[in-house]
């Protein structure tokens, strides 16, 4: 009788077992480091993403369930449904949330509900200790109940509304950091009120807003105004606009930035000890008359657009200078380091290139006594033609402190030959900084007036840079 053989030992589910994977079975499943983070941490995290998305949280493991409902929360009616069933989804939110209520923006347009609906919500026990506002309607004037979180708010923005005298008196925001008013009608007395009533606050965006022709800044502690004075139309006509900008005690002030280039705004620097930042300056951009440009004084010290009227004194708290050019000019850039002679960083964004720019013999006197003290240059669209080498070609061979000089390439021109051909014609290898760093890039490296979206855009040293 014939033995029978036992069947072959088949390898296990997955196939063979080799070495690798033995290791592999070996080791401990990968930690979740992310999900050992104390609940404070994580609820500080889910606060930081839009309201949706904080919510999913519930579903990534248990451990995470609760921490939603618990952690600040950042409620915000534009990533919801519109309409009835958003009223009822904020208040759902509102009332079931176990944590507080940190940041709160409610678009009363996009609610389609009554006025005494949005000031219930608005008046609800849960949102206590609110810091963070943002509110916009098409009444006159918004509901009372905003002002109620004044006590504890740290950064307001106010939109599409009118704010009457009436609705302003009295009104105190001791811990307000950060201040926003676009599209809204305010009177110059109640303006000035409502920025001595916030003796903390450190910025300060206007946009589009109108019913005062002047302000006047008297701040101890402002370091960042951002003004957008745009022209808007009321009843075919334009409204009551920004005509004058008076800085006459700001003694933390360091960024100013000027988000519209157009409208004939007259800006005088009086005390700004810290003033480092200034933009955009331009010489008429989008095709503009000379009444039009901002004119900004510094003491008798005077600039039109670009232009520098008159030099009495230099300016030398200014570092950080953007400017925007209708057309590339080397002799009016040379003008303005004259009078920012401590100017370390340069934003150029130029509409077209048509002047020669040629500079060797005209400047030829001037190179020995200008003392560049640039580090960073950044110039939007580069196509390295003749007129633009020249004006690069003046601070490679004379920018003693030049640290990195970025080119923006238009998409067409960025590829190998042309970047060899211009690093040629820019005579890099001959550049008298020798630790500067030329960049070419197709990537945007400029922030313009239009990134300037809110009043948090406005607390950062370098407003203009982007990067790339």
């Amino acid at each position: 009788m014939r033995r029978r053989e036992p069947p072959p030992l088949l390898p296990p589910a997955g196939g063979p077992i080799t070495r690798r994977r033995k290791l592999a079975e070996s080791e401990p499943p990968a930690q979740d480091t992310i999900s050992n983070l104390p609940d404070a941490v994580l609820g500080e995290i889910i606060s930081l993403l839009p309201t949706k998305d904080g919510a999913r949280t519930q579903i990534l493991a248990s451990r995470w369930r609760h921490l939603w409902r618990s952690a600040p929360l950042n409620l915000d009616c534009r990533g919801l449904n519109h309409g009835d069933e958003l009223v009822g989804a904020l208040s759902r939110i509102i009332s079931s949330h176990q944590g507080p209520c940190r940041r709160l923006c409610i678009h009363a347009d996009l609610l389609d509900a009554p006025s005494t609906t949005v000031d219930s919500l608005l008046r609800s026990d849960a949102l206590g200790n609110l810091q963070e506002l943002e509110f916009s309607c098409f009444e006159q004037p918004p509901p009372a109940s905003i002002f109620r979180f004044s006590p504890t708010l740290r950064v307001v923005t106010i939109g599409c509304c009118n704010l009457p005298d009436s609705a302003v008196r009295g009104i105190h925001f001791p811990l307000l950091k950060q201040l926003g008013l676009e599209f809204v009608c305010i009177s110059e007395c109640s303006l000035h009120s409502l920025i001595a009533s916030c003796p903390t606050l450190e910025s300060l965006l206007i946009h589009r807003s109108f019913g005062f022709p002047c302000i006047q800044i008297n701040s101890l502690s402002l370091k960042s105004v951002g003004l957008d004075s745009y022209a808007v139309w009321e009843n075919n006509t334009v409204a009551l606009q920004l005509q004058e900008l008076i800085i006459n005690n700001a003694p933390c002030l360091e960024r100013l930035l000027l988000l519209h280039q157009e409208t004939g705004l007259r800006i005088s620097v009086i005390a700004a000890p810290k003033l480092e930042t200034i933009g955009f300056l331009s010489d008429g951009y989008y095709e503009c008359s000379q009444d039009h440009l901002y004119r900004l004084a510094f003491g008798s010290t005077v600039i039109l657009g670009l232009h520098v009227d008159n030099l009495d004194m230099v300016v030398r708290t200014v570092k950080i200078l953007a400017i925007q050019m209708k057309d590339l000019c080397l002799d009016t850039v040379i003008d303005l380091l004259t009078c920012f002679p401590c100017l370390e960083k340069l934003y150029i964004k130029a509409r077209t290139s048509e002047s020669s720019n040629f500079w060797r013999r005209k400047h030829r006197n001037l190179i020995n006594c200008l003392d560049i003290r640039l580090k960073t240059i950044v110039l939007k669209s580069y196509r390295g033609i003749k007129s633009q080498v020249n004006f690069v070609t003046f601070f490679v061979l004379n920018a003693r402190m030049l640290e990195s000089m970025t080119l923006q390439v238009e998409t067409s021109n960025y590829n190998e030959e042309f970047l060899v051909e211009q690093r040629r014609k820019l005579q890099l290898q001959d550049r008298v900084s020798r630790g500067a760093q030329f960049h070419f890039t197709p990537d945007i490296c400029i922030r313009t007036n239009w990134d300037i979206k809110h009043v948090r855009d406005l607390d950062v040293v370098d407003p203009f840079v982007r990067r790339c």
